[in-house]
C-alpha cells in the first residue's frame, strides 16, 4: 500500500515536469521599456525631419510661384491706342495753314506781311499785305478748332484706355503686372497732356496772329493817313517847247 502511494506520487511529479518543461526549440522573449522607449523617440524625431523638409519644399515651391507671378507681364498693353491718338493730334498741328509752327516761316511772314508799312511800298502791296493777313487768322482760328475737335475725339479712347488699366492694375497678380500698369497710366496722362498742350498751341497760334493782324492793321492805317495828308507835289507849272526851230 505504500509502494503504490510512492509510485503514484512519483508518476505524477514526472508528468508534472513533462507537461511544465518548454520545448526544446522555444525561446524566451524579453521586453525592455527603456529601448522601445528610445526606439519611439527616435522614430519621432525621424518623423519630424521628414515634416521639416516637407514643408521646407512647400516653401519653396511657393516661392518660385511667387517669383513667376511677379516677372509675370501684364496681358492688356494701351500703346498702340495711345500713339494713334498722339499721331492724330500730331497731324492736326502739322496740317496748320499758311503760317505753320515753324519759326523760319514765323520770321519771314513778320519781316514781310506783318512788317511794318513804309512809303516805298504800294497802295495795291499794303491792300495785299491785309488781305494776307486776315486770311492768315481765319485759318488759325479754323486750325484751332479742328485741334480742340481732334482732342474732344480721344477723349472717347482715353476713357476706355483708363478704365482698361485700372482694371488690369487691380487684377494684376505681381509686382511686374502692377508696375506695368502704373507706367501705362501714366502713359496715358502723358498723352493727355499733349493735347491740352496742343489745344492751348493753337489757340495762342490763333491769337497771336489776331493781335498781329490788329497791330498790322493800325500801322498800316497810319501809313495810309499820312498819305492822305500828304498827296505829293501835285502839279508845277513849266515852260514846254510845242515846235523846235
Amino acid at each position: 500500500m505504500i509502494r503504490l502511494r510512492h509510485l503514484a506520487a512519483a508518476s505524477v511529479v514526472a508528468l508534472s515536469l513533462i507537461v511544465g518543461a518548454p520545448p526544446l526549440s522555444a525561446q524566451w522573449v524579453v521586453f525592455d521599456p527603456n529601448n522601445y522607449a528610445q526606439n519611439v523617440l527616435t522614430a519621432a524625431r525621424e518623423l519630424q525631419q521628414i515634416n521639416n523638409q516637407i514643408t521646407s519644399l512647400q516653401n519653396q515651391a511657393q516661392m518660385l510661384i511667387n517669383q513667376a507671378r511677379s516677372l509675370a507681364s501684364l496681358p492688356y498693353s494701351s500703346l498702340q491706342q495711345l500713339e494713334s491718338s498722339i499721331q492724330r493730334t500730331q497731324q492736326l498741328l502739322a496740317q496748320a495753314q499758311n503760317i505753320a509752327f515753324n519759326v523760319q516761316q514765323i520770321d519771314h511772314a513778320f519781316q514781310t506781311t506783318y512788317g511794318s508799312a513804309n512809303a516805298s511800298q504800294s497802295s495795291q502791296a499794303l491792300i495785299g499785305n491785309a488781305q494776307a493777313r486776315w486770311q492768315n487768322s481765319v485759318a488759325a482760328l479754323q486750325d484751332a478748332l479742328r485741334v480742340q475737335a481732334g482732342v474732344i475725339g480721344n477723349l472717347d479712347t482715353n476713357r476706355t484706355q483708363m478704365s482698361a488699366l485700372v482694371t488690369s492694375s487691380q487684377a494684376a497678380t505681381g509686382g511686374l503686372q502692377a508696375t506695368q500698369a502704373g507706367n501705362q497710366l501714366l502713359a496715358l496722362q502723358a498723352q493727355q497732356l499733349g493735347d491740352l498742350t496742343a489745344a492751348v498751341a493753337a489757340q495762342g497760334r490763333a491769337q497771336s496772329l489776331q493781335a498781329a493782324q490788329q497791330a498790322a492793321a493800325q500801322d498800316q492805317a497810319r501809313e495810309q493817313l499820312r498819305r492822305f495828308l500828304n498827296p505829293g507835289t501835285g502839279y508845277q507849272p513849266s515852260n514846254v517847247a510845242m515846235f523846235h526851230p
